[in-house]
């Protein structure tokens, strides 16, 4: 048989954690990542008194029964995170040595989770209007066939749900365009102040019909800043339109533009724009889940008003293209205020 020094080196210069078993089922070789990830130095020991888990036993035991490569999965639990790896045992030549590799395959993993997971969603948000939608036009068709006050109630609530579909195909359609650019940095310097002010004009409709009081606190003249003029007014439409919808009957939403000379969020100088909200506010456990997609702190109320799941995802990720920050900070029965921080140039 061949010496285990040549495995030994070979182990000892791979950056993954990997390990050398041999015939006699025990470890002859690891590395230090190995040795960190297994947390000991295992050399000498039986390998199924240090793996343990069963599946990566079984591979295990495969190749050194003559299989030249077994693959299996091996979860593990570093700072606080779950990781996954992926284990391949392979046969070292005609020495019977099995070197086992570890890949982590976390975020591969993760990504794959949060596809299915994106999937699921959409489904389930396109499946109750259009449900609703083939309730109603089976109704129609039937007992409300001439039923005239019935039809136009049914027609009404259709549309309302046809609108949603929209809405949420909308929202799809701008997130896969904001990550698709979330990588390429905006060149153009813009006026952010013209384009608040003007998303406030926009916007004041709606703030009175919902009996809401914008009260806007913007600086004289222009405030440049290298942005996407479109994506940025997505971001100030998002945010206070949900102040306007949540913010309350009567009460009022506060719009603030400042320069801050340095912002802990980008460590320098930034835009700091402030909307503030007199609402009910949002219990602390939803705020670090907001942006996520689909994620509601009160799923039954956001449905009600039109909300997609969505808007905080795709501002966050402008905001991430733009490599500036969200802060959320509410207090229940005080309202909740989204504190939008965007880099200046130094320079």
């Amino acid at each position: 048989m061949t010496s285990a020094l040549p495995v030994s080196d070979v182990v000892a210069a791979l950056s993954a954690p990997a390990l050398a078993i041999g015939q006699d089922e025990q470890i002859i070789a690891l590395n230090p990542a190995a040795q960190t990830l297994l947390g000991m130095d295992a050399k000498g020991r039986h390998f199924i008194t240090v793996l343990r888990q069963p599946a990566v036993v079984e591979a295990v035991e495969k190749c050194l029964a003559g299989n030249p490569q077994t693959t299996a999965s091996y979860q593990s639990r570093e700072n606080g995170n779950d990781v996954t790896y992926t284990v391949s045992a392979s046969l070292v030549g005609q020495t019977g040595i099995a070197l086992v590799a570890f890949q982590d395959t976390t975020l591969v993993t993760a990504a794959g989770q949060m596809r299915r997971d994106f999937v699921a969603n959409v489904s389930h948000e396109l499946r109750t209007p259009l449900t609703a939608v083939m309730g109603f036009i089976e109704t129609l068709r039937g007992p409300a066939r001439d039923d005239a006050p019935a039809r136009e109630h049914f027609l009404e609530i259709m549309q309302g749900e046809a609108e949603r579909m929209n809405r949420l195909v909308g929202d799809l359609l701008s997130l896969s365009r904001v990550e698709a650019a979330e990588r390429v940095r905006p060149t153009v310097q813009v006026d952010v102040n013209n384009i608040l002010a003007g998303t406030l004009r926009n916007l004041n409709p709606l703030a009175v019909e919902a009996d809401v009081t914008i009260m806007p606190d913007l600086p004289e003249g222009p405030v440049m800043l290298a942005a996407d003029t479109d994506q940025v007014m997505q971001v100030f439409t998002n945010l206070i339109e949900n102040a306007i919808k949540y913010g309350g009957k009567g009460k009022r939403v506060d719009v603030t533009l400042e320069r801050a000379a340095h912002a802990d969020a980008v460590r320098g100088p930034a835009l700091v724009i402030s909307v503030r909200d007199q609402g009910v506010g949002i219990e602390a456990h939803h705020i670090p889940r907001l942006t996520e997609r689909f994620y509601r702190a009160d799923s039954h109320r956001s449905r009600a008003l039109g909300g997609t799941g969505l808007g905080l995802a795709i501002v966050k990720h402008i905001l991430n293209r733009h490599r500036g920050r969200l802060k959320i900070t509410s207090e229940i029965g005080h309202g909740s205020e989204f504190k939008v921080i965007l880099p200046l140039d130094s320079s």
